[in-house]
């Protein structure tokens, strides 16, 4: 792409899509804490509870009904909430000093794929402030990969995939936001996200 390309490219994007945990938030896996509480290895509580998680991260069950069924699953009984008693989540300042500068050249949301306590802790945390929006799994029914997830989010915005920037830091999810026609960009760290949309923008970038 020469210069001209990326700068009519850039000229035409309107919204920036970012993923929250390992990009806008630090610390927020807390499947090994918790595997550790429950004296399970970490591959063992994920195989135990994926279907649930899946259920729980689209709102389609409760919190509470997660623990039930994973306490009938296992034999053994859940009483409190794990998953929200150790996530501690810690604000990405570099990243959310870019984010202030994107909002003045257009839209900037949240895309994530998260579960209720975590996104209550995140607003009592006032983490979604700096958005224009929130888009949240459980919320909305769907979660990344599916395609169905960033249309709900380009609908919801009335935007074009090509007018869209989405970050992550999961291979899986951008490539299925490439597929789409967004500008997905995997996040490894906030310089080289910086280099990526200035490359991107073509004018000096955020």
């Amino acid at each position: 792409m020469n210069h001209r390309q990326v700068a009519a490219s850039a000229s035409m994007i309107a919204l920036y899509i970012f993923d929250m945990g390992g990009v806008v938030s630090l610390g927020t896996d807390v499947s090994a804490r918790v595997a550790d509480f429950l004296s399970l290895d970490r591959p063992d509580l994920r195989e135990l509870a994926r279907a649930e998680f899946d259920s729980l991260m689209r709102g389609q069950i409760t919190v509470v009904e997660f623990w039930r069924r994973f306490s009938r699953l296992t034999g053994r009984e859940v009483e409190e909430d794990l998953w929200g008693a150790f996530f501690q989540p810690r604000p990405n300042r570099a990243v959310l000093e870019l984010v202030q500068g994107l909002k003045k050249k257009g839209r900037v949301v949240v895309g994530t794929n998260t579960i209720a306590p975590h996104y209550r802790i995140h607003q009592e945390n006032g983490d979604y402030a700096v958005f224009d929006a929130v888009y949240a799994s459980h919320l909305i029914g769907l979660a990344k990969p599916d395609p169905a997830f960033y249309n709900h989010i380009l609908g919801a915005e009335g935007c074009r995939p090509e007018q869209a920037v989405f970050i992550d830091d999961l291979e899986a999810n951008v490539a299925a936001g490439r597929q789409l026609g967004l500008h997905a960009l995997l996040y490894r760290s906030e310089g080289r996200l910086r280099r990526q949309l200035r490359e991107l923008q073509g004018d000096g970038g955020p």
